[in-house]
C-alpha cells in the first residue's frame, strides 16, 4: 500500500501533464481526416504538434471520416463523449450533407443536436462553417452557409473562419476534385481556425 502511494506521488510530479491533460476533440469530415495527403501532414496533426510546441496541456482526439455528414456524426457521438470526456469539441460537418442535397432545415437541426449534447456534456464547441462549391448557386450557398451562423448565435457557441477560407478559390491549393485541399493548404486551415479555438484553450 505505500508503495502505490509512493508511486502516485512520484508519478503526479514526474509526469503531470499526462495526468492533468485535458482532451480537444475533433468532429469532421475528409476535410479534418486529412483526405488524400499522409494523416501527420493534415491540420489536425499541425495542431496537435502546436498545442505540444506551445506547452499547453491538452492532447488532440481525430474522431473525423471521410465522407461524415451531421447525422452519421450524431449517431456515434454519445460514445465519442462517453470514451473521451473532451473539454473541447471542434465540430467541423455539413459540407458533405450540402454535396449530397439534403435539406437544409434538417441539417440546422443535427447541427443544433449536436452541439447541444457536447454543451450537456459541458464541453465547449467551436463550429466550423463550410462552404460550397459556386456551381451549387449563390441563393443556395447563402442559404447554407446561414446555417452556422443561427447555430452559433442560438447556442451560443464559438464560429471560426471558413476552414478553406483562401484556399477554395486557388486551384493550387486544391486537390484535382476541387473540393480537397492539398498538403500545401493544411497551415492555412489551422491558421483559419486558431484564433478562435486560442481563446477557448486559454479560458
Amino acid at each position: 500500500m505505500y508503495y502505490r502511494f509512493l508511486f502516485f506521488i512520484i508519478a503526479f510530479f514526474v509526469f503531470p501533464v499526462s495526468l492533468q491533460a485535458k482532451t480537444l476533440l475533433v468532429l469532421g469530415d475528409s476535410l479534418s481526416a486529412a483526405y488524400g495527403i499522409p494523416l501527420e501532414k493534415g491540420w489536425v496533426s499541425l495542431l496537435e504538434q502546436r498545442i505540444i510546441g506551445q506547452g499547453l496541456e491538452y492532447k488532440v482526439v481525430n474522431a473525423s471520416i471521410s465522407g461524415e455528414t451531421t447525422l452519421g456524426a450524431k449517431a456515434r457521438l454519445n460514445k465519442l463523449l462517453s470514451d473521451n470526456t473532451p473539454d473541447i469539441v471542434i465540430v467541423e460537418l455539413g459540407g458533405n450533407d450540402g454535396l449530397r442535397g439534403f435539406q437544409l432545415d434538417e441539417i440546422e437541426q443535427n447541427l443544433l443536436d449536436i452541439v447541444r449534447q457536447i454543451k450537456n456534456s459541458e464541453s465547449k464547441v467551436l463550429l466550423v462553417p463550410m462552404q460550397l462549391p459556386p456551381n451549387y448557386g449563390e441563393a443556395y450557398n447563402r442559404r447554407f452557409m446561414s446555417i452556422y451562423e443561427r447555430v452559433a448565435d442560438k447556442m451560443n457557441i464559438a464560429l471560426s473562419k471558413f476552414i478553406l477560407d483562401g484556399i477554395a478559390i486557388n486551384p493550387e491549393l486544391m486537390q484535382s476534385d476541387g473540393i480537397h485541399p492539398v498538403q500545401l493548404a493544411q497551415p492555412i486551415m489551422l491558421e483559419n481556425v486558431w484564433p478562435t479555438l486560442k481563446t477557448l484553450i486559454i479560458k
